[in-house]
């Protein structure tokens, strides 16, 4: 078997020739830790019942067969809505859970895009009234002070009792129905609820995440939303959860019907689209299945508190949505947009500098150096090990990287070890000091639950306590930070684990402290005996002898693994109803959770959060209220400083705390792919701040598939390098074609980074997205329904990557073409011609090489780029005026110091563009000293025979005028704008 040092040392590149003209670097190697003389606990641990999902059960009943539904009785009309009861209509069913007998039905025009409807039990008690309705402490329900009446409101409710109750949702314009549960009937219980609606053929949703998964997701998926530590499982539920979606229908002009991007053939027809938006203001385990011509949405609790948002676009239901509902996106601070160094695997201080010193040596941009879980004490929260990460010499470090006006930023887990009890070395005072702020979650009789995670035993804040009922979590977690931060001085927050992860069902810890510390039940990447052999594809053509020997080592794995195991009959655990009383740990409707039972890998459903509510209603928080907590701390840490945080788990509204990136996907070019519409559903979350581990987390990279991605990386708002232990390295610096592809994408995306800090500006402001759907710019196009392997950065760029191993080209399409849209090539300045609407073209993608354009009409502030993005701060502007076909063009740039949280001065500069002219008008306080060193318009048909600024003729060795590209180029303006390119007003023209 090959050990793993000479596996490493034989994929290392840069020794092992991948590239044919690689650097030759010394790898990094995690340090091999022995755990054969801890406790391990035991596999079977984590594991729980054998749970058979319900969608995939012959046993399962269909509750729209047996359940009688409601009627609608006492219904009112009001001005601004209506209200009505409901009761069953028939004997009760009890299939999942208990029936309600008696509901309430409230529909609100709550603004002129946006509809409430609510159902809830009539009877609400004390005990149980968080079982159905979610406290707004927790998730705040959409502002409903502006009222609309319904005879102005775009949207119409009607209801029907024909034969059971059902409700239906129409656009008054178009006569189109939105959503309707007629045909179906409601079931409401109080562990299970169900509605139905049908949906038009082909049709096309997007959202509903997270998942990995194309954009549009299609009429044959069923999405569970039960936040998972999980890894990025394709169609499975992994770490958030967001139970929204958006609905794009196409008609044609002529005749009304419906054209759907399946049938659209005729690329030349004329389209109109609209979208709508449907969020369900629910946090209980959710399963909702698309079915070709429905739409069903299951919930193991809660109410129905429904949101329908009228649009028609998709850029207005996404502001509207977090205007109204989740908020807006938190305001990075400039710095963040950097690029971001990460390794499982960097084994101290020492290392993380000759990182550092790397990206200097080869002149890569390095903004953020990240450590994982390496630095921890025994894998403790807010505690160094003494020994490879010891504070004194990461104060030495970090004053260093400091003064290069680079960052550093932790990870931080979401479990808290519990010492053992018996051995006075292993205290652990950030625990003491949880348990006298009563900071943790509980057992049922009060105790505490103890899971076990990366340290061993542990224990887990209560988030839900602290918000709702004053418990110490919140205080207790921010005192850590501060003192943490007086020991270490980091600059941002990494939160892990947060769905959140135990590696044992149940309080497995409680009567067990003595043992600690324990091992988790599976060996860790980079332990002896567990080799990483996940390859890129076709990693044998160019690796053929190294690939045999690890196959070899694989099977020699299997064949050991596998020894003495036998077959056996699949026994599945069902419940039914208990009356009068709910199975919190096994409810009678089984979701298909990745990890079959809820408590498998997770905290039991039946973790008790002070106040008595149970972690069964609140689990998909966890995520987002670890979050919250850690954005408070760091307004602590750093005041009056923006917080930086990236978070695993998330649910609506997470991204007014924190960013996310997308968790742990493998080195594979599939990921790659699939990173963008990830990233495009998080910007209809309203979490604008998201990236991927850039390379891939798992497995092995190698110079092709890290070149490639590298570069699409660049035009993601988050931007990280980051993998496994026991995987080889894959810093960019390590292939030399990987640092020609990297510099190459960095220097625009460098150049870009005005323009992005202005999207999150915008963001911020009122919901705008920054990375965004072909189709959401285009909406008239049907044909773009599905595009999700090109995409926007703001409005203006034009992402076309190559995702295909092997490839040398890619295809694109264009949009807008029909309607006189021009599309300029990023690096040789001209337009884009001979292209139809709709037509894929071939374009040139040589390895090293990642097609960008620039769209007509857009005015793009730019600054020259730097090592860091500070540096970069300092450098002259520049201007890209990007002509549509009438001449002219718009623009935009926000300004102020980067990192406060409430600025004291703000400038916004606005740009216009005419046929003859540029004019840039600023507005606001702040001061930004930096000159405007050059313009380049794009799209001048004529050459000018003079050029003015603000009426003075420039001397004609200051331009130039490319007939061949129609380009005009304008340089050596910096000393014409001494105090600052946008320090007031100013005219260029052109005759």
């Amino acid at each position: 078997m090959v050990s793993l040092l000479l596996y490493m040392a034989i994929l290392a590149p840069g020794i092992s020739g991948n590239d044919g003209q690689s650097t030759v670097l010394k790898p990094t190697s995690p340090t091999i830790h022995n755990h054969e003389s801890v406790f391990t606990v035991p596999p079977d641990a984590d594991i729980g019942m054998n749970i058979l999902p319900n969608i995939n059960d012959p046993e399962a009943v269909d509750p729209q067969k047996v359940c009688p539904g409601y009627i609608a009785l006492g219904v009112k009309s009001t001005t601004t809505g209506l209200t009505a009861n409901l009761a069953l209509a028939g004997p009760a069913c009890n299939v999942y859970g208990n029936d309600i007998d008696y509901l309430t039905l409230v529909v609100g025009f709550q603004a002129d895009d946006r509809i409430n409807i609510q159902i809830q039990p009539r009877y609400l008690g004390r005990e149980n009234e968080t079982w159905f309705v979610l406290p707004e402490a927790l998730v705040p329900r959409p502002d409903d002070s502006s009222r609309v009446t319904e005879s102005s409101h775009p949207l119409e409710v009607s209801w029907s009792n024909e034969p059971s109750f059902s409700f239906t949702v129409t656009r008054k314009e178009t006569k189109n129905v939105l959503f309707t549960t007629k045909g179906s009937v409601l079931v409401y219980e109080d562990q299970f609820i169900e509605f139905v609606s049908s949906l038009p053929d082909n049709y096309n949703l997007y959202g509903l995440g997270e998942v990995m998964h194309g954009f549009r997701l299609g009429n044959n998926l069923t999405r569970t939303l039960y936040a998972a530590d999980v890894g990025d499982v394709i169609d499975a539920n992994i770490y958030g959860n967001h139970p929204i979606y958006l609905d794009t229908r196409y008609f044609t002009n002529e005749k009304g019907g419906l054209v759907y991007a399946a049938n659209a053939t005729d690329k030349t027809a004329k389209y109109v689209s609209y979208t709508h938006g449907v969020f369900l203001r629910n946090v209980h385990a959710q399963e909702i299945i698309l079915q070709p011509s429905s739409i069903t949405w299951r919930t193991l609790g809660g109410s129905i508190d429904l949101y329908f948002y009228n649009g028609p676009s998709a850029e207005g239901i996404t502001k509207s949505y977090q205007r109204s509902a989740v908020g807006l996106p938190a305001m990075q601070q400039y710095w963040t947009l950097g690029f971001h160094q990460c390794r499982w695997g960097y084994e101290n201080w020492t290392v993380l500098n000759d990182v550092v010193d790397n990206f200097a040596k080869f002149e890569i941009p390095l903004e953020t150096i990240w450590t994982d879980i390496d630095y921890m004490k025994g894998y403790r929260d807010f505690e160094n090990d003494p020994e490879r990460f010891s504070y004194e010499e990461g104060a030495r470090f970090l004053s260093k990287i400091h003064g290069n006006n680079q960052h550093y930023v932790p990870i931080v887990d979401s479990a808290i070890y519990a010492p053992n009890p018996e051995d006075a070395a292993d205290a652990y005072p950030s625990f003491d000091r949880g348990v006298e702020a009563n900071a943790f979650v509980m057992n049922p009789d009060g105790s505490p639950y103890i899971g076990a995670v990366w340290p061993g035993y542990t224990v887990f804040p209560d988030w839900v306590g602290a918000v709702l009922n004053g418990s110490g979590a919140i205080d207790w977690w921010a005192d850590e930070f501060i003192r943490w931060s007086k020991k270490i001085a980091f600059d941002g927050i990494w939160i892990d684990m947060s769905e959140v992860a135990s590696f044992c069902v149940g309080s497995c810890g409680s009567g067990n402290l003595t043992l600690n510390p324990v091992h988790p039940p599976f060996q860790l990447p980079g332990e002896p005996g567990n080799l990483v052999l996940i390859y890129p594809e076709n990693f044998n053509k160019t690796n053929a002898t190294e690939a045999a020997s690890a196959a070899s080592a694989l099977a020699a794995q299997t064949q050991t693994a596998t020894t003495g195991v036998t077959s056996t009959t699949t026994a599945y655990y069902r419940t039914t109803p208990t009356p009068g009383a709910r199975n919190i740990n096994w409810p009678p409707y089984a979701i298909n959770n990745y990890h079959g039972d809820l408590g498998v890998h997770a905290l039991s459903p039946n973790a008790t959060h002070h106040g008595g509510a149970v972690e069964y209603d609140f689990h998909n928080l966890f995520g987002h209220q670890i979050l919250n907590a850690t954005y408070q701390a760091l307004l602590k840490v750093f005041s009056g400083k923006r917080p930086f945080i990236i978070g695993r788990s998330t649910f609506a509204g997470s991204g007014k705390w924190a960013g996310h990136w997308g968790g742990d996907n493998e080195s594979l070019w599939v990921f790659m792919f699939l990173s963008i519409p990830q990233a495009l559903s998080f910007s209809i979350f309203g979490i604008p701040m998201f990236g991927v581990d850039t390379c891939g987390f798992g497995g092995n990279s190698n110079y092709e598939l890290c070149s490639r991605w590298m570069q699409l990386s660049a035009f993601f708002p988050f931007y990280r390098n980051h993998n496994s232990i026991g995987s080889i390295s894959q810093e960019p610096y390590l292939w030399d074609s990987v640092i020609t592809a990297t510099k190459k994408a960095m220097h625009i995306r460098f150049l870009l980074l005005p323009y992005m800090y202005t999207l999150f500006a915008l963001a911020n402001k009122d919901g705008s997205t920054v990375m965004r759907a072909l189709s959401w710019e285009f909406p008239n196009e049907p044909w773009l329904a599905n595009a999700d392997r090109q995409f926007l950065l703001g409005g203006a760029v034009m992402v076309t990557p190559c995702l295909v191993q092997g490839a040398s080209t890619v295809d694109g399409v264009f949009p807008g073409v029909g309607n006189g849209t021009v599309w300029y090539d990023w690096y040789n300045s001209t337009a884009v011609t001979g292209v139809q609407p709709g037509q894929n073209i071939t374009i040139d993608a040589p390895l090293g090489h990642i097609p960008v354009y620039l769209r007509g009409g857009n005015v793009i502030p730019v600054q020259e780029p730097a090592m860091t993005t500070a540096d970069s701060r300092n450098n002259p502007w520049g201007l890209l005026v990007v002509l549509d076909k009438g001449g002219a063009a718009a623009g935009i740039l926000y300004l102020d110091d980067g990192e406060s949280l409430t600025p004291n001065a703000t400038t916004w500069v606005n740009f216009s563009a005419t046929i003859g002219s540029l004019t840039a008008r600023p507005h606001g306080n702040y001061m930004d000293k930096n000159p405007l060193a050059y313009a380049t318009v794009l799209g001048l048909s004529h050459a000018p025979s003079k050029i003015l600024l603000n009426g003075e003729v420039l001397d004609a060795s200051l331009w130039k005028y490319s007939k061949e590209k129609n380009l005009l180029s304008l340089g050596g303006l910096n000393t014409r704008f001494s105090k600052g390119a946008w320090s007031s007003s100013w005219n260029l023209s052109w005759e």
